[in-house]
């Protein structure tokens, strides 16, 4: 199996350093501080071989030339923002695939927080790097899309399989719990997990990684479809203009 090393970064991000065993290949997903990833990677005897970037944005991106100096890593990235993605080896799109040691990993066009966002899908290992496209109880703001687009997104990442680890980029979840309450709190699951977050909170411990199943169960912007809340919504039928207004609620909330 892969070893995850997890770790925060700058204000909420998480850091993680993905590393294969067989192979001995270690890859840094997203870089929000450079010498922090390298800092890790060194106090685990690990060699950064190679950058995973999800999106352009700095707290993304902004550590790759640091990595790629120290340690000549090859960098990856979006083709849809290839000329944003610093010191970027390797353009990539929905569809293609890539390999971490033996491991096959499909790259996932997920579009709507940026243009070019996309996602890394580990099948052999259930899990998948997602970046801001989806947050635990949340997803990304709408930077650069449209409801639409990130519509489909969420759609594409809903159908992995059940099982999926969800790597996401930040700690969100309390403050996204909260607001996920005020438009389904009849959601049984949803008031379970909060509550559940909030505990660890107070303890002082992470809400990242989630799972498919259970973003499925609890998170409102994964629920578009949903009748009871497309009702709830005042957008009955209509999936993307649910997703809209639950969107557009949380930017003010």
């Amino acid at each position: 199996m892969i070893e995850i090393h997890q770790f925060p970064c700058l204000n909420d991000n998480y850091g993680f350093l993905v590393h294969d065993p067989d192979s001995g290949a270690t890859i840094a997903i997203d870089t929000p501080d450079g010498d922090k990833y390298l800092s890790e990677a060194e106090r685990l005897g690990w060699t950064i071989d190679a950058i995973w970037n999800t999106h352009w944005h700095p707290d993304h991106a902004g550590g790759n030339l640091r990595i790629k100096e120290a340690t000549g890593a090859k960098v990856f990235g979006p083709a849809g923002e290839a000329e944003k993605i610093p010191g970027i080896d390797e353009a990539l799109s929905g569809g293609d695939t890539i390999k971490l040691g033996e491991r096959t990993v499909h790259i996932l066009d997920v579009p709507g927080h940026t243009l070019g966002h996309i996602a890394y899908h580990i099948p052999e290992s259930d899990t998948a790097f997602v970046g801001d496209a989806l947050f635990a109880l949340g997803c990304g703001r709408v930077f650069e899309g449209d409801p639409d687009m990130m519509w489909s997104s969420l759609s594409r990442l809903k159908g992995l399989p059940p099982e999926t680890v969800i790597y996401c980029a930040h700690e969100y979840t309390q403050a996204n719990a909260r607001f996920a309450l005020t438009v389904d709190p009849e959601n049984a699951a949803l008031a379970a997990y909060a509550k559940e977050v909030d505990m660890k909170r107070q303890r002082g411990d992470w809400t990242v990684p989630t799972t498919i199943a259970r973003e499925l169960e609890a998170n409102p912007f994964l629920r578009a479809d949903d009748e009871a809340l497309q009702t709830a919504m005042g957008h009955a039928g209509d999936p993307v203009a649910t997703f809209a207004e639950i969107r557009a609620r949380k930017d003010s909330f």
